[in-house]
């Protein structure tokens, strides 16, 4: 298939990426030549640790099936678009009303959404049948699941070629319905945000909550750790939009985490988060 990614971000360029492994035709659209070439960097970067560990991974092949452009007419045709852009609803609801004009009446119009709920993004598009969200995980190359989320609207047959799709990229999906944070990030976020607390008020420090969960409860890593790899800011987002969709006190975002990001201690990207990465 022809697949176009919108955002070639962490998510948007690990979503092409993988499209691309899998044999499909791929177009990266983003705003500046300065992100594009940002994002075929860590492309390579990315496949060149992939080929140590497998052999079969053809690095030369997987970029050139990736056409890297600032020109969104290229998306016309695709047969999947999936928007991977900064997690706000106005700036979504303005990339769908765009692709909507833009694609072809085939197009499958996905939102690679972790908080928003699609039908928000569905209201400003004349194709609600062909709207859906497809929520991968970061980093996408190695995250086995993507949550497929449909409206009441979703046809079978766009849900077929998701389906289809996702499990086409060797990953698995589960089915979800269109609320916030869907299933995965409905529970792991307020956990995170729980351990922020935590470390807020003083009950533990970072280095032994994480060790708790990760020795008590099986983790692979402690939720302080993760949460510096997903991004404290991304964290911020998506437990406020909880938090605004629901009205729900269990939902709170606890200061410490305004505290940090607003100090600009974002985690692993920013070099300082819960624990320094310089």
């Amino acid at each position: 298939m022809k697949i176009g990614v919108l955002g070639s971000g962490i998510m948007g360029n690990g979503i092409a990426q993988v499209s691309a492994t899998y044999g499909n035709e791929v177009v990266l659209v983003d705003l500046t030549e300065e992100a594009l070439t940002k994002a075929r960097e860590a492309m390579v970067k990315s496949l060149e640790k992939l080929s140590k560990k497998d052999n079969t991974v053809q690095m030369s092949e997987i970029i050139n099936r990736v056409s890297f452009t600032t020109d969104k007419q290229q998306l016309k045709n695709a047969d999947i678009v999936i928007e991977a852009i900064i997690e706000n609803i106005e700036a979504k609801r303005e990339v769908f009303k765009e692709l909507d004009s833009l694609c072809e009446e085939h197009t499958i119009l996905a939102s690679n959404t972790s908080s928003l709920t699609i039908s928000d993004m569905v209201a400003v598009t004349n194709r609600s049948d062909r709207v859906c969200g497809l929520h991968f995980f970061n980093p996408v190359p190695l995250m086995n699941l993507v949550e497929i989320t449909c409206t009441e609207n979703t046809s079978s047959e766009t849900l077929q070629t998701v389906e289809k799709f996702v499990a086409e990229l060797q990953k698995e999906s589960i089915l979800v319905r269109d609320t916030p944070l869907f299933v995965v990030n409905r529970l792991l976020v307020p956990m995170i945000c729980e351990a922020i607390s935590l470390v807020d008020e003083g009950t533990a420090s970072v280095a032994d909550i994480d060790k708790g969960m990760k020795l008590g409860a099986n983790h692979p890593i402690g939720p302080l750790w993760l949460a510096d790899m997903i991004g404290l800011d991304t964290l911020l987002n998506i437990q406020e939009a909880l938090y605004i969709k629901t009205n729900d006190s269990k939902y709170r975002v606890p200061e410490l985490l305004r505290t940090m990001v607003a100090a600009g201690e974002l985690g692993r990207k920013s070099g300082k988060g819960f624990y320094n990465y310089s």
